[in-house]
């Protein structure tokens, strides 16, 4: 089998710190120091680890690589405009941990407590961004028919993960405000917001192609492995398949809502790189070194297109 230069630059151990490199270099240039985004920064690096977590231990890529935590930092790095969200990387972060619990519970019907702290962070997410209630009965749907780990008590408890949040957040209501919870039904109301007709009008051009490059990736990826799955256990396959709903859901949600865009690019950024990072490391041909180069290519591009029209510099 011929090690083409896809290949090796994803089994090579300097791949990883190189774009991480890559990536400070970014954030340097979408003013860290000017705009003081430390916070920002802090959770970007935690979810980078979390990313490099959510692959070693479940195995995504049955070689040693670290082709997904890259393409973690490069997709992020292309949509550099969500660098400036506290409130964003927050919901990322809760994201990608409660990912890691979640696939933690696959074929355990007695998780009872790795569903309960999945739906805790998916409750700590929706109190930041209230929108990630809509991914609550996808994580269902991925347990019942991905995880195989839904059943009555492992349901129960995930609706008290969901409600442990906002338990504190009455407490808190209720001392502060005392018993005024104008502003805890303030906070559900935007659910009940659906643009109608869809206005695209208002998604700049850079989000647009961001996106755009993202489904092109999704595609490949998803292509990618559905040829090849059955070189994987049964468990990784079923996981890929949790990420690809999720995708296709985080997809679906943002073309029928678009303002909601920062939240959705957000989840298609943490679902799309384990499924390119593994087109990248388990493909061999010319043709697919072809398109890895391509691939980095365009992200350079597009990087450096939502830098310039995000005012970051020039």
């Amino acid at each position: 089998m011929i090690k083409r230069f896809q290949n090796k630059v994803a089994e090579s151990r300097f791949t990883l710190p190189a774009v991480a490199a890559y990536g400070i270099v970014v954030w340097l240039l979408c003013g860290l120091f000017q705009h003081q985004l430390w916070v920002q920064f802090a959770c970007f690096v935690l979810a980078t680890y979390l990313m490099v977590e959510l692959n070693n231990s479940n195995v995504l890529i049955r070689i040693y690589s670290r082709s997904v935590s890259a393409a973690f930092i490069i997709l992020s790095c292309i949509a550099c405009f969500l660098f400036p969200s506290v409130e964003g990387a927050i919901v990322q972060l809760c994201f990608i941990s409660s990912l890691l619990t979640l696939f933690r519970s696959y074929q355990d019907k007695t998780a009872v407590g790795l569903t309960f702290y999945t739906f805790v962070l998916l409750g700590l997410a929706s109190l930041v961004e209230v929108h990630t209630f809509w991914f609550i009965p996808v994580y269902w749907i991925i347990m019942m028919f991905f995880i195989y780990s839904l059943t009555i008590r492992t349901f129960l408890a995930s609706l008290l993960g969901i409600l442990l949040p906002y338990w504190c957040l009455f407490a808190w209501i209720l001392w502060r405000y005392e018993g005024d919870f104008t502003r805890l039904w303030q906070h559900f109301e935007p659910l009940a917001d659906f643009l109608f007709p869809i206005d695209y009008t208002a998604i700049g051009l850079d989000r647009i192609l961001t996106f755009a490059f993202f489904v092109v990736l999704f595609v490949t990826g998803l292509i990618h492995y559905l040829r090849t799955s059955f070189n994987d256990k049964i468990r990784i396959r079923q996981i890929y398949y949790s990420l690809i709903f999720l995708d296709i859901v985080a997809m679906a949600f943002l073309i029928a809502q678009p303002q909601h865009d920062d939240l959705m690019l957000r989840v298609i950024i943490i679902t799309t790189s384990p499924l390119i990072g593994h087109f990248v490391a388990l493909t061999y041909t010319r043709l697919t070194n072809i398109a890895f180069c391509v691939i980095l290519g365009i992200a350079v591009i597009l990087t450096a297109f939502t830098l310039w029209s995000s005012s970051f510099i020039f």
